[in-house]
């Protein structure tokens, strides 16, 4: 295989052919953030991995989430501070592996009165979150009055308001996450495939020996043969475990979290907040391009895994906390452009609401030797993927006397994250203003090159040599870089229709449905030239793009 492309939609074919002809030292079924966190931390620690996924990659929680790689904060209310160093440690190591993609951000969090947080209590816990998440000195919390709150959100219910803290949290693009870290783990030699759902287990003398699948865009059956079989598919993981046994003693509790977004001029806020509800629960507001996104509920759910529902009675309770929080600002459910619903597969605790439960991992072993992982947070990933191939080369060691290897991706850029400098977000955007002045000649605008820098990273370098070469045919910088881009997602990121293009590699669907709908033809003509589609295939991608945009916009009134 051609490993410059080693991660390429076009040659499924040959990566598929991998899979079947050698068995796995670790399969993993599940291609979330989970999964792809295992992925890279077996392969790079010398395993032969296979991965399969049902939907695209990162296409349940992992984008779907509220797209934060966070320290913690809330875990303090469960007396959890081992899971908030934790965290706050891994919340470091992403954004050095990443800069590109994690990006601190300021975090106001307001202080109400009959509010869940006092002034007294949320000072001290933010000196204890700051000391246990090793929080680097420059964002270390402050604590400010209720003038020097107004004064940077002059917005805010004054009538309520007492005073408020201010700290960081780091910003991402979760589905990038993840399909950065699938591109580091082929990288070192791991071979996967999207839209390959289990189908069933494969036993000799009644244990593991790997699944049988199937290939939904080629239509293909195949199998997987494997020592170990890691199950990490998240909502979906109680179901995997039931194909191999009934599922005893501790059991997932499915969670639903939504997400609306407005236009920013409806709540032209300065920073991110988070802000606590009259039940207890907690909300952020968070600034994205000239959008904020609200978010998110709590509420137990038992409905479609692949879609979640978002009803009216989710939205309003959003619009109710926000507008008392901002009561000068008159936002309606019509002024909502674009929404989204997720998943969080929390472990069953007896007598707990959801917003109560833990969001503490948990492994399963079954006596087939089928081990799954659910539980856990976005930023825990990698600690989560240390944890399983721990086990894995343990158990290989007492078999074939493998030699244990210990966990090196706390040192393993991602996909993109590969600068020559330490991430100082200074040094990061002097680095990307040097990049603009390389390609302003052809016309392109700051806003979309940013937006492209802070996709890609370091892999902007080979975009832009593509859209060079496509520039000099069409003398179009926008157009030029959209051709580019999407070349680069076929042939490095494993996108094979328009929603996975839209959706998960750019955001678009979640930020601009409006410009989708005016790039949509533009975007389908080009994927034409890439893929032999028949008339039955052109029509499935139109219908599941208009599907997805129908879906995520239900709520913006018809003119």
């Amino acid at each position: 295989m051609n490993k410059i492309h080693q991660f390429s939609q076009l040659e499924r074919a040959e990566i598929r052919k991998d899979l079947q002809n050698q068995e796995f030292d670790i399969l993993i079924i599940g291609g979330g953030i989970t999964g792809a966190g295992i992925a890279l931390d077996a392969a790079s620690r010398g395993l032969s991995v296979a991965l399969v996924e049902k939907q695209d990659f990162g296409a349940g929680t992992s984008s779907r989430s509220t797209k934060l790689v966070h320290g913690g904060l809330r875990y303090l209310e469960n007396f959890e501070f081992k899971l908030v160093h934790e965290v706050g440690k891994e919340r470091e190591i992403v954004h050095k592996n990443a800069p590109h993609l994690v990006i601190p951000t300021k975090m106001l969090l307001p202080i109400v009165k009959n509010g869940s947080l006092g002034k007294f209590t949320t000072s001290i816990g933010l000196l204890v979150y700051d000391f246990l998440a090793g929080v680097k000195k420059n964002e270390k919390r402050r604590m400010l009055s209720k003038a020097q709150t107004l004064n940077k959100e002059p917005l805010l219910n004054k009538k309520i308001l007492k005073g408020s803290a201010l700290y960081y949290e780091y910003k991402t693009d979760d589905a990038r996450l993840v399909i950065e870290t699938m591109k580091k783990a082929t990288s070192y030699g791991a071979k996967a495939l999207n839209y390959c759902p289990f189908k069933a287990f494969i036993y000799n003398d009644k244990k593991l020996a790997g699944i049988k699948t199937f290939d939904l865009l080629d239509s293909k059956d195949f199998e997987i043969k494997a020592k170990t079989v890691i199950n990490a598919t998240g909502p979906w993981v109680d179901q995997i475990r039931s194909s191999d046994a009934a599922v005893k003693g501790k059991r997932l509790h499915i969670t639903k979290g939504i997400h609306i977004v407005i236009d920013r001029k409806k709540l032209p806020i300065n920073n991110a907040i988070y802000f606590d509800v009259h039940d207890g629960r907690m909300i952020f507001a968070i600034p994205k391009k000239n959008k904020i996104y609200i978010g998110t509920t709590d509420t137990n759910y038992k409905g479609n895994f692949e879609n979640p529902e978002i009803t009216k009675d989710d939205v309003r309770y959003l619009l109710d906390a926000t507008k008392n929080l901002f009561p000068g600002m008159n936002i309606s459910i019509d002024d909502i452009e674009s929404s989204w619903a997720g998943l969080r597969p929390l472990i069953h605790e007896d007598g707990k609401s959801p917003s109560e439960m833990s969001r503490k991992d948990e492994i399963f072993f079954a006596p087939s030797g089928l081990i799954s992982i659910a539980g856990g947070k976005l930023t825990g990933y990698r600690k989560m993927a240390e944890r399983i191939v721990d086990i894995v080369l343990k158990q290989l060691r007492s078999s074939d006397g493998r030699p244990f290897v210990k966990c090196k991706t706390e040192n393993i850029p991602l996909s993109g994250g590969d600068f020559k400098f330490y991430p100082e977000i200074l040094k990061l955007v002097d680095y990307a203003d040097s990049k603009y002045d390389e390609v302003k000649q052809t016309g392109i605008s700051i806003q979309q090159f940013k937006n492209l820098f802070y996709r890609y990273g370091t892999n902007l370098d080979t975009i832009i040599n593509k859209a060079f070469v496509i520039f000099n045919e069409v003398k179009d910088a926008e157009l030029a870089f959209l051709k580019a881009e999407i070349w680069y997602s076929i042939q490095f990121e494993m996108t094979s229709n328009l929603v996975d293009f839209f959706l998960r590699r750019t955001e678009m669907l979640y930020f601009e449905p409006r410009k989708v709908d005016q790039l949509k033809q533009i975007v389908f003509d080009e994927f034409k030239t890439y893929f032999t589609w028949n008339k039955e295939m052109v029509e499935k991608q139109i219908e599941e793009l208009s599907l997805e945009l129908k879906r995520i916009t239900q709520f913006i009134p018809t003119v």
